[in-house]
């Protein structure tokens, strides 16, 4: 018989595990939809956060048939007081949160020293860095209650090498970024804590259209998919407690 958490039709094996949660942020598209749905399909309850509900939506859609569940809460991460809230619903709602997934990040068209306006400056601070320190605020105290947590911060290759590709407030961002990965594991392994700084190379989603010259059909064949990413998060969640996964470089071959 299944228990009253699991989703109708989930294999009698998804009941004997125990419950796994995970929440992924940018799971409206590209890495975080991939890791969300992926997650889904492992027998994870993945609450999913993002700016647009459709999308949300969406990636809600695409994981139907897998024994785990999804959960929507549209956010803006760059509003620490929204992150807040919806940590607590989460944290209401679930009890606990075993994996914190930051895969939301964002560039601008005109990214540029030259034309860099100061709102599109802040806008990329918010969503790429400050986002993702908020909702690790909203998680840590309660993983670090319960003396465990892993967390996964999707960054990019531009935080080992600035670019005129990738600009500077990208840049900038995924520098911190790092350097706040680093932090977690520094502070916290000592609670069962652990981080990893995933740094992907150029990946097809819809974040290639806001470069300046979006690559052509044929070049993003080339690139990583976002479910390659995603077999890496899965990859570093599935270690086991006594290791961290520090960090991984991720190119196209």
């Amino acid at each position: 018989m299944a228990s009253p958490d699991s989703p109708p039709g989930a294999p009698d094996s998804a009941l004997t595990q125990p419950r796994r949660v995970a929440v992924v942020t940018g799971a409206g598209s590209g890495v975080g939809r991939a890791t969300a749905v992926a997650l889904a399909r492992d027998g994870w309850q993945v609450a999913i956060l993002g700016r647009r509900r459709e999308f949300l939506d969406e990636t809600s859609e695409l994981a139907g048939g897998g024994v785990g569940a999804i959960a929507v809460y549209p956010c803006d991460i760059g509003d620490a007081e929204a992150v807040g809230n919806v940590g607590r619903e989460i944290l209401a709602r679930f009890g606990a949160v075993d994996v914190l997934v930051n895969a939301a990040g964002t560039n601008t068209p005109r990214r540029s020293l030259e034309v860099l306006s100061p709102e599109d400056y802040r806008h990329l601070i918010d969503t790429n860095l400050n986002g993702a320190y908020w909702c690790l605020q909203a998680f840590l105290p309660s993983m670090r209650a319960r003396g465990s947590g892993t967390i996964v911060n999707v960054i990019s290759d531009a935080a080992r090498q600035a670019s005129p590709k990738a600009g500077p407030a990208y840049s900038a961002s995924k520098f911190g970024l790092l350097g706040l990965t680093q932090a977690i594991n520094a502070e916290e392994r000592s609670q069962g804590i652990r981080a990893c700084a995933l740094l992907p190379g150029d990946i097809d989603t819809p974040l290639l259209d806001k470069r300046p010259a979006p690559p052509s059909a044929e070049a993003r064949t080339r690139m990583l998919q976002p479910e390659d990413v995603a077999a890496c998060v899965l990859f570093v969640i599935a270690q086991p407690a006594r290791s961290i996964v520090e960090e991984i470089l991720l190119r196209p071959a």
